[in-house]
């Protein structure tokens, strides 16, 4: 299971401190979200790389729009050398595969992932707006990222190992939502520690507050690279 650290302070410079403080770690994940990139944008990626080239950087824009658009924009962010960013499954497959098709035609591409449920969504309020329970909507967004040659989803811990059942274990699911301290979910509802996310075989954990705002930022990253380093626990 890999780290992901959400880059999602109020400055640049607030964050690039963040990355100073965390350059002794290799191949960390970086998020950098809307509010980062909107302010910042693809400057900052690049400063990013300088501090520390072995950083891989995950763009979270979360693209949603008419097909051909969204392959535009997805094109666009592989110019910008990212390694990962995300999509919105509630496009369409038909959407998902024109990203894809438009991307194979690049030597290089990013991994691209597809939003199934935000983690903010708790059962009632995405009933609401989709009409079905989210595990099984969940599950059809999965099967629908997966059919179009996406790599992966991002999805809740509790929905990971019904995913992968589903599709296939290579595929990946990045879960936001992740409090590897017992901390409270804030505007997160369906959320979930470690020890959880590695029994539902997570791929990338993502972690903001707990890191962010920790007194010793490094200390934070020190510890959950522990947690992760331990042998998972048999049921």
């Amino acid at each position: 299971m890999q780290l992901c650290i959400a880059l999602d302070l109020p400055s640049a410079e607030e964050n690039l401190e963040l990355v100073r403080s965390l350059e002794r770690y290799e191949r960390l994940w970086f998020k950098v979200g809307f509010r980062s990139f909107i302010r910042d944008g693809s400057p900052f990626l690049r400063q990013l790389k300088t501090l520390n080239p072995s950083c891989r950087i995950f763009l979270d824009l979360k693209l949603y729009d008419i097909p051909n658009t969204m392959a535009d924009a997805a094109e666009e962010i592989a110019k910008m050398d990212v390694d990962m960013f995300n999509i919105h499954a509630s496009a369409g497959k038909k959407a998902m595969r024109t990203v894809m098709e438009r991307l194979e035609k690049r030597k290089r591409r990013p991994l691209v992932l597809a939003v199934t449920a935000l983690t903010s969504f708790d059962y009632h309020s995405f009933k609401e707006i989709y009409g079905e329970d989210i595990d099984q909507k969940a599950k059809q967004f999965a099967l629908q990222s997966y059919q179009a040659g996406l790599d992966g989803v991002v999805c809740s811990v509790l929905e990971s190992a019904m995913i992968k059942h589903e599709t296939a274990p290579g595929f990946l699911t990045l879960t936001p939502g992740i409090r590897p301290f017992g901390e409270d979910g804030d505007d997160q509802k369906r959320v979930a520690d470690i020890e959880t996310a590695e029994r539902e075989k997570v791929d990338i954990i993502v972690v903001g507050r707990p890191v962010y705002r920790a007194a010793d930022p490094a200390e934070a990253v020190e510890k959950i690279l522990q947690k992760l380093r331990k042998p998972p626990q048999t049921p």
